[in-house]
């Protein structure tokens, strides 16, 4: 079946203080966003990626496939005023029955088989999305103050969430609300459950300084 990717990437440099966008910054001398498209090229031939930025990055976007990548498998188009409308945007141009891959740019250190896995999945459940298991003690604010959570019952997610576009597609036509902060609470707005699939510890976010430090480290690993 057809594979689209989704790589939503709309953030700014606010908590890295820098005016540049993090998916710009770069990693071993190669700008985030680099690895994230890499890895899915990689993934399968033939696979092709919508790139979501802000509108006034697209030049610097259209400069990195230009330089790195074969143009003809990657689409741009402008994100929105939140994450919703951004993905929304993205999908508009997904034209065919696809599995779709909704991914962080700056989520650069996933691998090509955790893209696999969740293809795999969400042809067999109709959604993947992937999951880590929480470290650390979990506690939740009530009226009364808090009260811990029994952490083995928490699952942190992590993208690529990955569904079957009959799912995508008409779940993303319905009306935007504060609660969504993932593709999946969309997808189980519209009257839907989603899969979840084991994620990968390296599959970072990238918001913070140290971060950047963390995936240097994770991909100097990777190539020893």
């Amino acid at each position: 079946m057809k594979k689209v990717a989704v790589i939503v990437a709309g953030g700014s440099g606010s908590r890295m203080n820098t005016a540049l966008p993090k998916q710009f910054l770069l990693i071993k001398g190669k700008p985030i966003l680099y690895y994230t498209l890499a890895t899915f090229l990689e993934a399968y031939n033939d696979l092709t990626i919508i790139l979501v930025l802000p509108e006034e990055f697209i030049s610097a976007g259209q400069e990195i496939i230009d330089t790195f990548f074969d143009y003809k498998r990657i689409q741009i188009t402008t994100g929105g005023s939140t994450r919703f409308h951004s993905v929304q945007n993205g999908l508009k141009l997904v034209k065919e029955e696809s599995i779709v891959f909704i991914h962080d740019g700056v989520r650069c250190l996933l691998s090509t088989d955790l893209i696999k896995e969740c293809y795999e999945a969400a042809i067999e459940f109709g959604s993947a999305i992937p999951v880590t298991d929480s470290k650390d003690s979990v506690r939740i604010i009530t009226e009364d103050g808090n009260e811990p959570i029994d952490r083995t019952s928490v699952k942190l997610v992590q993208t690529p969430q990955t569904f079957h576009s009959k799912i995508i597609l008409p779940a993303f036509k319905i009306d935007y609300k504060d609660k969504f902060t993932d593709e999946a609470t969309v997808v189980e707005a519209f009257g839907l459950k989603v899969h979840l699939i084991e994620g990968e510890e390296n599959n970072i976010k990238i918001t913070k300084p140290l971060d950047i430090t963390i995936a240097e480290q994770i991909l100097n690993k990777s190539l020893d």
